[in-house]
């Protein structure tokens, strides 16, 4: 069992089987996983935001990439509706994003981000 402050995670069962049987339960990794997109989403949406773009539409998902007990990849894969942005401004912010969220900040991963426009 594991404890945070919110008690969000109280129930989790965190187990090897779990982690690299898929056996009911949580891994580090979706932790991270679940970190890095929410924090992207977020960072992404000031960043529209504050460009006057708010989205409509956010669409955040994220796969963490082990090899032999080693980290070494986030794959964000970004779908958002946001009204009235040209794709390069999008890009633009979408980078920063990756940049300057304080998740992508704390990886020392090779952070990847495939993000499109509907």
């Amino acid at each position: 069992m594991m404890s945070t402050e919110s008690d969000l995670l109280n129930d989790v069962k965190f187990t090897s089987k779990s982690r690299f049987e898929g056996a009911p339960g949580g891994s580090p990794e979706e932790l991270i996983a679940a970190a890095h997109a929410a924090c992207f989403s977020m960072k992404l949406s000031f960043n529209l935001s504050e460009q006057d773009f708010p989205p409509a539409k956010l669409d955040v998902q994220c796969a963490i990439k082990m090899e032999d007990f080693v980290i070494n990849e986030s794959r964000l894969v970004v779908k958002a509706e946001v009204p009235g942005i040209d794709q390069e401004t999008f890009n633009d912010l979408v980078e920063d994003a990756r940049l300057n969220c304080p998740i992508s900040k704390l990886l020392d991963v090779s952070i990847v981000v495939e993000a499109s426009l509907s």
